[in-house]
């Protein structure tokens, strides 16, 4: 199996977050946490399938609350 690795400003771009705010996210166990690249895990990255599925879920939650209003 194959896996597209995404570098931060790939990330930031596909998700309109900025820099402290997807650190923030992930601090809080509210977006995926990345991978290490590297042994001195300097190199990280983030599956491409991990982002798409939780961009999937914000489109998903923000779609039932706009229904909800």
């Amino acid at each position: 199996m194959s896996h597209r690795i995404l570098k931060r400003p790939e990330v930031q771009h596909r998700t309109s977050l900025s820099r402290s705010h997807l650190y923030q996210l992930i601090k809080n166990g509210e977006f995926p946490r990345q991978i290490s690249l590297s042994t001195n895990g300097r190199a990280v990255g983030w599956l491409e399938t991990d982002i798409e599925a939780w961009l999937e879920q914000r489109i998903a939650e923000s779609t039932s609350n706009n229904a909800a209003a």
